[in-house]
C-alpha cells in the first residue's frame, strides 16, 4: 500500500472481487491514502459470476454492499467484469440489472469478456444499451476499442501473451498503447489505463515516465548480462529449461541500449537439461547472449 501511494494516484482495488472487506478497514485505507488519491473498486463476483446480474434480491443486495465499500473510498468508478460464460443472450438480463439498482452518482464499467461479445451485430447492439443507460464499455484496447465511453474512458490491459496474465510490455507496445489511447484525450475525456498483469507495477510506471517525458526508463537499471542475471536469481533451483521459459519467458530483457527481447527467446536456444543453480544457467545464457549480441 505504501509503494502504491508514493508511486500512483490510482489503484483498481480488486480485492472486492473476491471478499468484502470490513467497512472498518476500508476506512482505515482511504484515511492512510494522500487526501488526491483514488480508488476504483471491482464489483464482487456474487454480481457477475455467481447470481449473473440478476435483478433479484441477492445480486441488488451484493451491489449495496459494495456500493458502501465506495462510498467508505470515496470512489467514483465502480467496474463490474463478467466472465466469458456471461454471453450476449444475457444482455437483457444486463439491461434489467442496471436500470433497478440505485447508483447514487457511481460512475459504472463494464467489461464483457469472451469472443461472443466482438461480433459487429453484438456489438451495435452492446453500444445501443449502454448508451441508453451510460454505462462505460471497458476493453482493452490491443484486442478491442469500447462501443461506449462518455467523459470517462476505461481501459484495462491483461497482456498479450498466450497465458492470460504472463506479460510484460515492451516500449513498443506502450508507445502504440499511447496512440490508442489518445485521441481519447484529445476529445477531453479522463482516460483510465490499469494493468492487469504481472509486472503491472513497473509496466505503469514505465508508462508513466514516457508520457511525461517521452523516454522510458531501463527496466532493470542495467543492461546485457547482468539485466538477465537480475532476472534468473529470482528464481527456484533445480529448474528444467521448459520450467524456465514457464516461468520466465514472458519477462523483458535488454541486451543493449534501446534494444529488448523476451527472455524466452534467449531460454530457447539452451540445451533441454535442469539447471542446478542459477550460476549454471547463466553460464549457457552467456555463449548465447554473446552471439545474439553480434546480430543486434
Amino acid at each position: 500500500m505504501k509503494r502504491y501511494f508514493e508511486k500512483y494516484r490510482l489503484v483498481e482495488l480488486n480485492s472486492t472481487f473476491y471478499q468484502y472487506p470490513n467497512l472498518e478497514t476500508v476506512k482505515s485505507w482511504r484515511e492512510k491514502a494522500p487526501e488526491d488519491f483514488e480508488f476504483t473498486v471491482k464489483a464482487h463476483q456474487d454480481i457477475s459470476h455467481r447470481f449473473k446480474m440478476k435483478a433479484n434480491e441477492r445480486c441488488l443486495e451484493s451491489f449495496s454492499r459494495i456500493k458502501a465499500i465506495c462510498e467508505a473510498l470515496r470512489t467514483k468508478i465502480m467496474l463490474i467484469q463478467t466472465p466469458a460464460s456471461f454471453t450476449p443472450d444475457k444482455l437483457g438480463d444486463a439491461e434489467e440489472f442496471f436500470r433497478k439498482i440505485d447508483r447514487e452518482g457511481l460512475t459504472l464499467v463494464w467489461e464483457t469478456r469472451g469472443p461472443t461479445w466482438e461480433k459487429p451485430e453484438v456489438r451495435d447492439k452492446l453500444q445501443k444499451m449502454l448508451e441508453k443507460l451510460d454505462i462505460i464499455h471497458v476493453t482493452d484496447p490491443f484486442k478491442n476499442l469500447p462501443v461506449h465511453t462518455n467523459y470517462i474512458a476505461y481501459f484495462r490491459l491483461h497482456g498479450l501473451g498466450s497465458r492470460l496474465y504472463y506479460y510484460q510490455y515492451d516500449n513498443e507496445e506502450l508507445k502504440k498503447l499511447r496512440e490508442l489511447i489518445k485521441p481519447y484525450e484529445e476529445e477531453g475525456k479522463t482516460v483510465y489505463v490499469l494493468f492487469n498483469n504481472l509486472s503491472m507495477f513497473d509496466d505503469g510506471a514505465r508508462f508513466m515516465y514516457y508520457i511525461s517525458t517521452g523516454k522510458f526508463p531501463s527496466i532493470a537499471e542495467t543492461v546485457g548480462i547482468d539485466s538477465i542475471r537480475k532476472i534468473i536469481e529470482k528464481t527456484r533451483y533445480p529448474a528444467s529449461k521448459s520450467t524456465l521459459i514457464k516461468k520466465l519467458g514472458w519477462r523483458i530483457v535488454e541486451v543493449k541500449e534501446g534494444k529488448q527481447i523476451r527472455i524466452q527467446e534467449l531460454l530457447e536456444k539452451l540445451p533441454a537439461k535442469t539447471f542446478k543453480t542459477a550460476e549454471e544457467l547463466l553460464k549457457d545464457l552467456k555463449a548465447v547472449f554473446e552471439t545474439l549480441s553480434q546480430t543486434l
